[in-house]
């Protein structure tokens, strides 16, 4: 009998808790339709939770940026038959993180394949994430996720993650700029729920992103020195001009003229003195994939040609990204300045 009382009292504890949470929740000053779960509201003391604001997830830019992910860790993985069709539910367990880190890497982690459990999900989580941060870290970005964040399904901690791997490995995508998204954030004071709205900002700009492990010469030009930028504008288009002008082609704009992969790919075959069949490349590129064909496969060719592989990415070309342009071509200057 006694049994049966603690668990009807201890039964209560929890609906209890749960009203005290729903009550928080449904304050005024937050929007109608937030979706609580109880997980959501039983909190320990001084613990907090972060929940989506619905706005936020119905926002273009937002879903957007889901989009582009998804399709990025598809591709990644297809090797694997691994298909991802939903951030929270594909991703909190552990084991497709496991996989992308593993691919992006080249790095093998000693987890279990497959966990059914949650503390087996929370290990294979911990082992996972300690590698991300470990290498992350040296290269500023801030830890904006957790195991518990991750393994309650949290999609923002789960975007951070992923827009931050991305970034580091140069994924060959194009992530939405200025996405921010707002959360409601609940937090246990002395037995009472408080809750309170903040707006997360879960890109900036590409440049921004990219310029936390990515400063050279270039950097420096462009900050601290621009008006040397149009004498080494100037010595790259003569350097380009020396061989584009065999195909009675000439650059006088190079952000432009080199964004679509046209004059890159052609330069390439002129510098390693062979002809690029046109089935190769779009000769006249009309969409952003094309273009980004063209760059991409220009680069291709830069390597099989002994050069490393460029710090830009055939997007940031694309896009008119100055820097970028300037990377690549002076790269190319460096190794054929010399050539006929």
């Amino acid at each position: 009998m006694a049994g049966l009382l603690c668990g009807t009292k201890r039964k209560k504890q929890v609906s209890d808790l749960h009203e005290e949470g729903k009550n928080a929740i449904n304050a005024p000053m937050l929007p109608s339709g937030t979706e609580i779960h109880p997980e959501d509201t039983l909190l320990e003391e001084n613990a907090e939770r972060i929940m989506l604001d619905p706005t936020s997830r119905e926002n273009p830019k937002f879903k957007d940026l889901l989009k582009v992910l998804i399709d990025w860790i598809n591709n990644e993985l297809e090797e694997d038959r691994i298909i991802v069709k939903d951030l929270e539910e594909d991703c909190y367990d552990g084991q497709v993180l496991q996989k992308l880190f593993e691919k992006l890497s080249g790095r093998k982690l000693n987890v279990a394949e497959v966990t059914q459990s949650e503390i087996g999900q929370k290990q294979k989580l911990q082992t996972v994430l300690e590698a991300v941060n470990e290498m992350l870290r040296p290269h500023g970005w801030s830890i904006e996720w957790s195991v518990d964040s991750i393994h309650s399904k949290n999609l923002v901690a789960i975007v951070y993650l992923l827009v931050a791997l991305a970034m580091h490995f140069q994924a060959p995508i194009r992530l939405p700029e200025h996405v921010s998204v707002k959360v409601v954030v609940v937090k246990k004071r002395e037995g009472i729920l408080q809750t309170s709205h903040v707006t997360k900002e879960l890109t900036s700009t590409t440049e921004m992103m990219m310029g936390r492990f990515e400063r050279d010469a270039f950097d420096t030009l462009l900050d601290h020195a621009p008006d040397k930028l149009n004498v080494v504008k100037t010595s790259l288009i003569t350097f380009v001009n020396k061989h584009l002008n065999k195909l009675n082609l000439e650059v006088t704009e190079l952000e432009s003229q080199f964004a679509d992969g046209v004059y890159l790919v052609l330069l390439m075959g002129l510098l390693e003195d062979y002809f690029v069949p046109l089935y190769n490349f779009f000769l006249t590129p009309e969409s952003f994939e094309q273009k980004v064909h063209n760059v991409a496969f220009a680069f291709e060719l830069m390597q099989d040609g002994g050069l490393k592989k460029p710090k830009a990415r055939p997007e940031d070309v694309v896009n008119l990204n100055l820097k970028s342009t300037l990377r690549v071509l002076y790269n190319l200057f460096t190794n054929y300045k010399n050539t006929e």
